[in-house]
């Protein structure tokens, strides 16, 4: 497939995504190297995205040079993974950001929302959306 073409995610994929599974985002640092981190991650259709701080460096990065890495992998069964690699982006929408925290601490803890009162913050999240062009299910 092109580079830039959007591909897909195989049943596979979806199915362990959609499980609150850890994500590790990579990100590419203004000197090459790699930024990794561990984030709570949903679908958007065949789009991954996370909910994060404007300031974050994993939202920096994206900004600057739009592309990312993201690897799942099965807790139960470890060898089994997930790498997406895509074009990612960052949608400055701090209302849609809370929602979707909201929705992530649901399903990754149970929570009724993620508690952002007294957080004069808020306004500053924004959500990370990662587009697929490559992806490898191992396992």
């Amino acid at each position: 497939m092109s580079a830039g073409a959007l591909t897909a995610l195989p049943e596979a994929a979806r199915e362990l995504i959609d499980r609150p599974e850890f994500a590790v985002l990579t990100t590419a640092n203004p000197d090459g190297t790699h930024h990794m981190c561990v984030m709570w991650i949903a679908r958007d259709g065949d789009a991954l995205v996370m909910a994060t701080k404007a300031r974050r460096r994993q939202a920096v990065n994206l900004r600057a040079r739009p592309r990312a890495t993201v690897l799942l992998y099965d807790r139960e069964r470890p060898t089994r993974y997930v790498e997406i690699r895509g074009r990612g982006s960052v949608e400055a929408d701090g209302l849609a950001a809370v929602a979707l925290i909201d929705r992530l601490a649901r399903r990754y803890t149970g929570a009724d929302g993620h508690d952002t009162t007294g957080r004069p913050d808020d306004a500053e999240r924004v959500v990370l959306r990662v587009v697929p062009e490559r992806v490898r299910v191992h396992g």
